[in-house]
């Protein structure tokens, strides 16, 4: 395990890193063409910027602490005790349109626990962070989650991934919608997950997300007095993905029932650092 120590070294590189990150990427966003990018899949962007951001987190990480392992999600990784999870540009659908609702997004886990976690929307500068044990703040404030206190009242995300069939989430909206819920969906999970650290919104649930598009956020949520999914409930997880849930507690129980996945112990594995 960490010191203390040791985990305050990597907080530092963490938030300058980040912000390092989103410059470049908001400079890229800034000086991007019309069309300027391709697919790798169905509604799977790619843009240039996606490797120049993950490289410049690569080789920031890899200078200080070139022990610790990396998984990104343009070059891959394997998993290590320690190890840096990395999104360079979440929502690069958003960002290939011109939408300035996209983000950077990284964590840093120990033993497949997430100890820091990061998401930066540079075009709005808006920075969050999150330390286990110490909170979650957003360009310094301290962060809560809603009080809403019925899901007839919530305005929910419900996530798409093209893993899953897409009648599995329009069968998701449906009971959801009859509870009285709102549905909104801004095409980028991270920052959708620290919008329900934030109380922005009051949940978030998406049937397949990688790790480096939820660990930073999922931490956020916690620390923010909020309640999530298993995910990922062992180490190896973290290289398949998998069912992802965020919501106020007001709402949690309503929402994990109407969308099927289920909500964590309340203890998580580990103690904070």
């Amino acid at each position: 395990m960490l010191t203390v120590d040791e985990l305050n070294q990597r907080e530092t590189l963490l938030r300058t890193v980040t912000a390092s990150a989103g410059a470049l990427a908001l400079d890229a966003f800034q000086t991007r063409k019309p069309g300027d990018f391709t697919l790798k899949g169905r509604q799977d962007f790619l843009t240039e910027a996606d490797g120049a951001v993950e490289n410049h987190v690569r080789a920031a990480i890899a200078a200080e602490f070139p022990e610790d392992g990396i998984l990104g999600e343009e070059a891959g990784g394997a998993l290590a005790e320690r190890l840096w999870v990395i999104d360079p540009i979440d929502g690069t659908a958003n960002f290939a349109r011109g939408i300035a609702h996209f983000c950077v997004a990284i964590s840093f886990c120990v033993k497949g626990e997430t100890l820091l976690g990061a998401i930066f929307n540079p075009a709005s500068n808006e920075f969050y962070f999150a330390r286990k044990g110490a909170g979650a703040t957003k360009n310094g404030t301290p962060l809560a989650v809603a009080a809403t206190d019925a899901i007839a009242n919530a305005s929910v995300e419900i996530g798409w991934s093209p893993r899953v069939a897409t009648t599995d989430y329009l069968a998701a909206q449906e009971p959801v919608l009859a509870e009285g819920a709102n549905i909104r969906r801004g095409a980028s999970g991270a920052l959708a997950i620290a919008w329900v650290a934030e109380g922005r919104t009051d949940g978030y649930a998406e049937y397949y997300m990688n790790a480096w598009d939820c660990l930073a956020g999922l931490l956020m949520v916690r620390e923010a007095g909020g309640v999530t999914g298993a995910y990922p409930a062992t180490e190896a997880e973290l290289l398949m993905g998998g069912e992802i849930f965020a919501a106020a507690p007001g709402i949690a129980a309503e929402f994990s029932a109407a969308m099927k996945i289920a909500i964590a112990p309340t203890e998580r594995k580990g103690e904070a650092a």
